[in-house]
This record gives structure tokens, sequence and C-alpha cells, in this order.
């Protein structure tokens, strides 16, 4: 099972600026779309932890939404309440 990060904004320019600001990541995005949403696979769920202390890091400079899944079918919310027990979560249970 890949873990998946989905991003979510209502403001095109948000995403873009995370990405391009805290991950080194080119987004591009559909103009035709209400909102902006970014999609990432990771083949090792260990490797969320860092996108997930980036975004809480600087949630407050961000109008953005973050959804994990490490299991199919099911996606968190990710906030600033729960980020340090998903990231605890994906050690304990991802340990290699």
């Amino acid at each position: 099972m890949k873990a998946i990060v989905n991003l979510y904004s209502e403001d095109y320019n948000e995403i873009e600026k995370f990405l391009e600001n805290f991950y080194e990541k080119q987004y591009t995005q559909n103009k035709n779309s209400k909102s902006a949403k970014w999609e990432k696979t990771f083949d090792n769920p260990i490797e969320l932890a860092d996108i997930i202390g980036v975004f809480i890091d600087n949630n407050d400079k961000y109008k953005i939404n973050m959804w994990v899944s490490i299991d199919k079918g099911t996606f968190i919310n990710v906030s600033e309440y729960n980020a340090n027990s998903i990231i605890k979560y994906l050690y304990e249970r991802f340990p290699y």
C-alpha cells in the first residue's frame, strides 16, 4: 500500500506557493476547476512525516487543507491538533 497526501485549497495560488517554497515541487493547476488540488503518493509512508511537519509549521501562512492516507480508502485530515500523533504513529507502524 502506498501512502497518499492530498492538498486542497479554494485559492489557486496557495498550493503553488506552498509547494514551491517548502517542498521544492512544481505545481500545475487546472484553471477550469473551482478549487485547487495536489496529490502525491509515497512508496515509504515515513516520507509523509516531512510534508506533514512543513505543513503544520506553516499552516498559518497558507489556506490549505491536508489529508493523508496510509490505509486503502481511509483519509485523515491533518490539523495542528493531530499532526504530532500522526507522525508518531507513522514511526511506530513503519519502523523500517
